[in-house]
């Protein structure tokens, strides 16, 4: 599994440079900011999603590459606006100082925007796609980043600091902030393997996907509070301090890491009704919550 991670990491790495670099940006500071925000480090946990799905449904990398990168453009994008002064305020990410302050708000701002409308261009344009392939593509990451997608995730979310949330409601949020990306990085993967996938089988990916963007939350929820900000690459307590709803917060610890593995659980089962070589989705599942950051 991690060297498997570690192989799409390289490749996402080196697919991105190559993007930037043909996205023609007219304006050294624009480009040297939206470089930063989008090639300062992550686990390119998504793109990884995004090759293993197209692999298990017998496409190959080469298919998946062009939707990768604007999977993580998007979601780079989405970090460096979340991080303003006028959202969370952070001033670390990945373990180096977040966009706006290693250049200025305004750059920031601009840099994000850059990295939102070039991931568009990057679909449109994707070499190993027909154009039926590209407009589903392009249709996936639009509703799932946008106001019915990650967006509306991150207006509920910034509406609801200080104030109670139901699980209900604090389950919503989050099928929309992280699980909405989650879920495109899968089916995305599908739409680029070569003869795509029927009904039946995107039903269950859409499954796996939805338990596997919660059960990541999920963690991520307890990673605010046991995890260690030198290994999270952000300051440990965050959320904590703003005080966020979170899974630990609404049913304890303990509840919150049952919750995870339930959902990891529901992942995994919703697997078993996809005709293809699933072992890295089931692999991915499992270390959604082991890891350390």
């Amino acid at each position: 599994m991690q060297a498997a991670l570690h192989q799409a990491q390289q490749r996402v790495e080196q697919q991105l440079q190559q993007h930037i670099q043909k996205l023609n940006l007219r304006h050294e500071r624009l480009a040297q900011a939206m470089t930063y925000g989008v090639l300062n480090g992550g686990k390119r946990l998504r793109p990884f999603l995004l090759y293993a799905t197209c692999a298990a449904l017998g496409g190959t990398q080469e298919q998946a590459d062009s939707a990768a990168v604007a999977l993580e453009m998007v979601h780079s994008y989405s970090l460096v606006h979340d991080d303003l002064p006028a959202m969370d305020d952070d001033d670390l990410r990945r373990g180096k100082p977040t966009c706006h302050i290693a250049f200025d708000e305004a750059t920031a701002i601009l840099a994000g925007d850059g990295l939102l409308t070039g991931a568009f261009e990057v679909l449109a344009t994707a070499p190993c796609q027909n154009d039926a392939q590209r407009l589903t593509l392009i249709r996936l990451l639009a509703g799932s980043a946008g106001g019915s997608g990650m967006v509306a995730g991150q207006s509920i979310d910034l509406s609801h600091v200080g104030q109670r949330m139901t699980l209900d409601e604090l389950e919503t949020m989050h099928r929309h902030k992280t699980g909405a990306l989650i879920r495109a990085a899968v089916l995305m993967g599908a739409a680029c393997a070569a003869d795509g996938a029927d009904e039946q089988t995107l039903s269950a990916l859409t499954r796996y996907a939805e338990a596997l963007g919660l059960a990541f939350q999920v963690w991520d929820d307890i990673l605010d509070i046991e995890g260690d900000t030198s290994v999270l690459g952000k300051h440990q307590g965050a959320d904590l301090a703003l005080n966020k709803p979170t899974y630990p917060a609404l049913l304890g610890m303990e509840g919150a890491r049952r919750k995870a593995h339930d959902l990891v659980s529901d992942a995994v089962q919703a697997l078993s009704e996809v005709n293809g070589d699933t072992g890295i989705l089931q692999q991915l599942a499992h270390y959604v919550v082991t890891r350390d950051h």
